[in-house]
């Protein structure tokens, strides 16, 4: 069994183990795991309206997974996707209000404002750790509440005391009448193509060009690569740069998509913190975080469908999620045990 097949096997499996002992903890609670789960699967596929709304939940996560993964392979923990993708939410939601242009020109400005916020919010804790040697995992969290009060009170001043920026103007807007079309008026948007092709895009900076080795490089050992003659502390800035930018847009595919608008937030979306669990389940790689977005997003969506059709609440489904995250980090016992099942074949 090669190290490849190895990689794909070791989240799958935590997924039905997950899924298993999900089914247990239902069992014991009451419920009726079966019906549970069957709701489960009618909230994700059960109509053309579902399905809109499963993919439309799926492209913020594609690009809060991208944001945790990019800055994982270059030895970085940013825990600030969240913070990140709340200044990117704002900064498209302000472009998208406050100017008159042509959609060719107003709708890439907006996507290029809330990826601009995303990587400038991204490059303090960046600049620290080059330069001061700070852990960005305490500057990143402490920045996730900076930016909730910040847009929070940005939000107010634009809307005049309100509680939203009120709608952008349409020539900014990711909607699509094609997609609400063919799902019963879901707001699936035109937003999952540009978190798919920043897949292709984390795929080859990282795969395809000298930038992409030097981030790997400086995660994987600095010493070597200043050695090498690497700039270690710019590298280190440029991945938080580009992690912050990918979590930015995933703001903009939730005002200029989902949305349509910014408004004031009581507390985290949790859309960035989830992205770490994406990341995690995707094992760090653009086409695993495809994967790992897909079920997120799925249950995330599919979840809501659980209280109305089998009388389960919906925090059934976050222990779920809760017990795949802990057997995808016990990964490496489920690797142990694939290995050795493989060594007692080859061995017969």
């Amino acid at each position: 069994m090669s190290n490849r097949v190895v990689n794909i096997l070791v989240p799958v499996i935590s997924v039905i183990l997950g899924l298993l002992v999900g089914a247990i903890i239902m069992l014991v609670s009451g419920y009726d795991p079966i019906a549970g789960y069957s709701a489960l699967w009618n909230g994700i596929f059960g109509d053309a309206y579902a399905m809109g709304e499963t993919i439309r939940q799926i492209t913020p996560y594609l690009l809060s997974g991208l944001a945790v993964a990019f800055a994982f392979r270059t030895g970085l923990f940013n825990i600030g996707v969240e913070g990140q993708l709340l200044v990117g939410w704002f900064a498209a939601a302000y472009v998208g209000i406050a100017f008159d242009l042509p959609m060719y020109i107003h709708l890439p400005f907006a996507i290029i404002a809330a990826a601009l916020a995303g990587a400038l919010w991204a490059f303090i804790p960046g600049l620290l750790k080059a330069k001061l040697q700070v852990h960005e995992v305490i500057v990143t969290i402490m920045m996730n509440y900076i930016a909730l009060h910040t847009t929070n009170a940005l939000i107010r001043v634009v809307s005049h005391g309100g509680e939203n920026t009120g709608n952008i103007k349409p020539t900014a807007s990711l909607k699509s009448a094609f997609f609400e079309s063919i799902t019963d008026y879901s707001r699936l948007h035109y937003g999952i193509f540009i978190a798919l092709a920043m897949v292709l895009v984390m795929w080859f900076i990282l795969e395809k060009t000298t930038t992409g080795f030097e981030l790997k490089a400086v995660g994987f050992n600095k010493n070597a690569s200043q050695y090498a003659g690497m700039n270690v502390q710019k590298n280190i800035i440029l991945s938080m740069v580009i992690s912050g930018a990918f979590a930015g847009l995933a703001g903009a595919m939730e005002a200029l998509g989902t949305f349509q608008y910014a408004n004031v937030n009581g507390g985290f979306t949790g859309i960035g913190f989830d992205g770490i669990a994406v990341a995690l389940l995707g094992a760090n790689t653009p086409l695993g975080i495809i994967f790992g977005a897909t079920l997120f997003g799925a249950l995330k969506f599919g979840s809501l469908n659980m209280p109305n059709a089998a009388g389960i609440p919906v925090e059934i489904v976050s222990i779920v999620i809760a017990v795949i995250i802990f057997f995808v980090a016990c990964g490496y016992v489920i690797r142990y045990f694939l290995v050795k099942m493989n060594k007692k074949k080859e061995a017969k």
